[in-house]
C-alpha cells in the first residue's frame, strides 16, 4: 500500500468540507436510495454518535484507521474528518465493505469522494474476515479501528481477532451496534480474556436502546503490551 502525504494548508478548509458533507447527509439523507437497499436511518451511525467518534479519534491523535462497513458513509465521514483534524502528515483510512457496489450501489464511496477523502482513503471490497488476515500477515499497523460489518457472532469474533494484531498496543477499537447480543458477546471474549478495556466516558452521550438502555456504540483500549495468555487460563465470557 502506498502512503499518501497530506497536502499543506488543509488544516481548516478540507476538514470543514468533510463536516459540511456530514451535515448534509444527516439532514437530508443520501443523494439517492438504491432500489431494495438497506434503510438509511437504520444502518447509518447517527450524527451525534459520529461526532463522538470523531472527537475521540482526534483526542487519540490517530493517523491510520481501518474501518469495517461503509454503507452510506456516516461513520467513514466522521473518521475522515478526525484524521484531517489531527494534523497527521500521512493520514490513512482503509475501508472494507464487500457490499458497497451491490447493496449500496456505491453511494457511500461517492460521498467520501465528494468530500475529497478518496485522497486519504482506499476502499476494499473483499470480506473483512479475509482481508484483515492479509493485513496482519503483511505486518500492517493502525492506531484505531471502527467495526460495523457483519453482526454474526463468528464474523465479529474473527474481525476482532485480527484487529487485535493490526491495531497497535494501546490503540483503540470502536464498535457500532454493541446493543446486539451477538456483537456484545464477541467483544466480551476480548475483555474477559485478552485485557481489552472500555474507555471511561467515551461515547457516553451517544444513542442508547430505549428498551434496555444499552448504548449503541462502544470504545475499547487494547493492552500494551499484547498479552499471550495460556489456554489453561481461559475464562468463560458469556
Amino acid at each position: 500500500m502506498n502512503s499518501i502525504v497530506q497536502p499543506d494548508g488543509v488544516a481548516g478548509e478540507w476538514p470543514d468540507r468533510v463536516a459540511a458533507v456530514r451535515r448534509e447527509l444527516a439532514e437530508h439523507g443520501p443523494p439517492r436510495s438504491p432500489d431494495g437497499g438497506p434503510d438509511f436511518a437504520t444502518v447509518t451511525l447517527p450524527e451525534r454518535d459520529g461526532d463522538q467518534v470523531r472527537d475521540l479519534l482526534v483526542d487519540e491523535r490517530v493517523g491510520t484507521v481501518v474501518e469495517i462497513g461503509l454503507a452510506y458513509a456516516g461513520s467513514a465521514l466522521a473518521i475522515g474528518e478526525a484524521l484531517l483534524r489531527t494534523g497527521s502528515r500521512n493520514p490513512r483510512h482503509v475501508v472494507i465493505d464487500p457490499f458497497q457496489f451491490t447493496a449500496y450501489d456505491g453511494v457511500g464511496w461517492e460521498l467520501l469522494r465528494s468530500a475529497g477523502l478518496d485522497d486519504i482513503a482506499e476502499l476494499v471490497t473483499e470480506p473483512s474476515q479475509r482481508f484483515l488476515a492479509q493485513l496482519a500477515d503483511a505486518g500492517f499497523a493502525v492506531d484505531a479501528a471502527f467495526v460495523d460489518g457483519s453482526h454474526h457472532f463468528h464474523n465479529v469474533f474473527v474481525d476482532l481477532h485480527f484487529l487485535g494484531e493490526i491495531v497497535r498496543p494501546g490503540g483503540v477499537v470502536l464498535l457500532d451496534d454493541v446493543w446486539w447480543p451477538s456483537v456484545a458477546a464477541a467483544v466480551a471474549y476480548f475483555e474477559t480474556n485478552l485485557g481489552w478495556r472500555p474507555i471511561p466516558g467515551a461515547l457516553a452521550d451517544g444513542t442508547a436502546d430505549p428498551a434496555s438502555g444499552r448504548p449503541r456504540t462502544g470504545a475499547y483500549r487494547l493492552p500494551d503490551p499484547r498479552p499471550t495468555p495460556d489456554f489453561k487460563e481461559f475464562r468463560p465470557f458469556c
